[in-house]
């Protein structure tokens, strides 16, 4: 008999089961902020859902008072990669599923009527009534953007005052005057002495979702709102922060009565199956009335003739501001471009710091390939030139000097002809004072590099290198020739010096946008030219 009514028990809470289930309708989708989408019971109504906040701008909050059962699917666009998404499901604060990825082999593709096909994995089906699901949501690659979406099956509390401080100034600094547990009417009196009024609510999980706003009752007019409260300060007696609002006496222009609203930030109107009256929104607003009166009214004679003064003064107060926002964006632009042009220097040293072991890779290898040859005393040579010459190479400036570079290309191609055998020379005009001419540092050396590594190393002693430092007008003119078998400029290399020293022109092109710096490159099977002008550098 027992065995009987066993399953039959089992069977019953079965049927009810399938039953809850079959009573949400799938194929109704309502959006309840970020990417998901919820179907709930048929017959529900007052779905009050993708309630946003500006204090809490990655939660959704879903108002469901009248929904037993929720489904809820994540939806996925093109460009979204699943694999990244990771989720937590809370049920009254408590874990339900935690940090879980989304199950790749349930996606199945659903069109929502928009123009692409979406992708979507369903968290499941939630018994939301009398509870609260969350369910949170984020990207590894954008671990610091975490989404929080709220199904809301509970009646939203409604706020409670806890109470009022008066900020009033004394000899040595300030003191507070509090009213605690306040009825619905409260009486307030400030003298010239008070600055400022406090209004502390009860603590909630959800703060963030109610809303402060104070109205005049002779003008009907809101003279303060809020979304946003403050922590910290003030404690209840069972040690837990209180959330409140702070704002000047200047809001009561008037003594007489004025009322507080605290209400929840819920789109009342936008509604799914709406059967919501005024009677039971009101049901969720606080209302309390404040009776102010000021020992000084705002509107005195002499507030009179100052603001008589005040629009007499418009008309110079709004060429200043004119002219102060004119400034402002001024500096605004400068600061931009000061920002970019720091910006370039950064990718420049960067580009640099890749220089530097592009170069001391090619030396070493040089000097390798000498000791492969047993020319010890070329290595040696070779060894001392390249001492000095990486000194000069990780100094970390950003100019040197025309007579620098010309040192610094004297001590490579010396070196290198201990290599290769080749002849160079290097002209500089006569008119150039090259001790006084600043150049971006390691500027020709790449293309020099260049020069010897694919131009005249196959050529031995008939190779032969020319480096010009010319004027010309107010431009300064530099050259590196070879005799090699050429290249094709338009073809594109896998060699990293040329690469990156095309980068380092443009960046400095960022830099010094009034002296353009132009690589021009002329190359046959008879030799190679490169031409850099640095434009209205003299």
């Amino acid at each position: 008999m027992k065995k009987i009514v066993f399953t039959f028990l089992s069977f019953i809470i079965a049927l009810s089961s399938a039953n809850a289930q079959k009573g949400i309708n799938f194929f109704s989708k309502t959006a309840t902020g970020g990417k998901m989408l919820m179907s709930v019971d048929s017959s529900a109504k007052n779905v009050f859902y993708a309630n946003v906040f500006q204090n809490q701008p990655n939660t959704a909050f879903n108002f469901l008072p009248q929904v037993y059962n929720v489904s809820v699917a994540i939806y996925f666009r093109k460009q979204d990669k699943p694999a990244n998404y990771r989720y937590t499901i809370l049920e009254d604060d408590k874990p339900i599923a935690l940090n879980k990825s989304i199950d790749l082999t349930q996606l199945k593709a659903a069109d929502i009527g928009e123009d692409e096909i979406l992708r979507s994995a369903n968290f499941g089906v939630f018994a939301v009534k009398d509870k609260v699901i969350t369910i949170i949501t984020y990207d590894i690659q954008k671990p610091q953007d975490v989404y929080k979406t709220i199904f809301y099956g509970k009646p939203i509390p409604r706020a409670k005052i806890q109470g009022f401080s008066q900020r009033f100034r004394i000899d040595k600094g300030v003191d507070y005057r509090w009213i605690t547990d306040p009825k619905e009417r409260t009486d307030l009196t400030f003298t010239e002495k008070d600055d400022e009024l406090t209004i502390v609510k009860n603590k909630s999980d959800i703060d963030y979702l109610y809303s402060i706003s104070i109205k005049d009752k002779q003008t009907n007019k809101t003279v303060f709102e809020s979304t946003t409260w403050k922590y910290g300060g003030i404690i209840s007696e069972d040690h837990q922060a209180l959330p409140y609002v702070v704002f000047d006496k200047s809001i009561f222009k008037k003594s007489g009565d004025y009322e507080i609203i605290i209400q929840p930030l819920i789109k009342w109107e936008g509604c799914r199956n709406c059967d919501f009256s005024a009677k039971d929104i009101e049901k969720y607003i606080t209302r309390h009335m404040l009776s102010v009166t000021l020992a000084e009214e705002n509107y005195t004679k002499k507030e009179l003739l100052s603001y008589t003064l005040i629009v007499a003064l418009v008309i110079g107060l709004a060429f200043l501001v004119i002219l102060y926002f004119n400034k402002k964006r001024n500096r605004k632009m400068l600061a931009e471009k000061e920002q970019q042009k720091n910006t370039a220097k950064l990718q420049l040293n960067s580009i640099r710091a890749q220089l530097n072991p592009h170069f001391l890779f090619n030396a070493l290898s040089g000097i390798q390939n000498l000791m492969n040859k047993n020319e010890t005393d070329n290595a040696n040579k070779y060894l001392s030139k390249f001492a000095r010459l990486t000194r000069n190479v990780l100094d970390d400036k950003e100019l040197i000097s025309l007579s620098q570079e010309k040192t610094l290309l004297d001590d490579y191609l010396q070196m290198e002809q201990l290599r290769f055998g080749f002849k160079y020379g290097i002209n500089p005009s006569e008119d150039l004072d090259l001790d006084n001419i600043e150049i971006p540092s390691m500027l020709l050396q790449p293309f020099v590099e260049n020069a010897v590594k694919h131009g005249i190393s196959q050529k031995a002693s008939d190779g032969k290198i020319v480096i010009g430092l010319m004027k010309q007008g107010n431009d300064l003119v530099l050259t590196v020739s070879d005799n090699g078998n050429g290249f094709d400029p338009q073809k594109k290399t896998n060699g990293l010096g040329l690469q990156l020293s095309n980068s380092r022109i443009a960046l400095l092109n960022s830099i010094y946008k009034e002296n353009r710096f132009t690589l021009a490159i002329q190359s046959t099977r008879n030799g190679t030219k490169i031409s850099l002008t640095l434009t209205d550098w003299l």
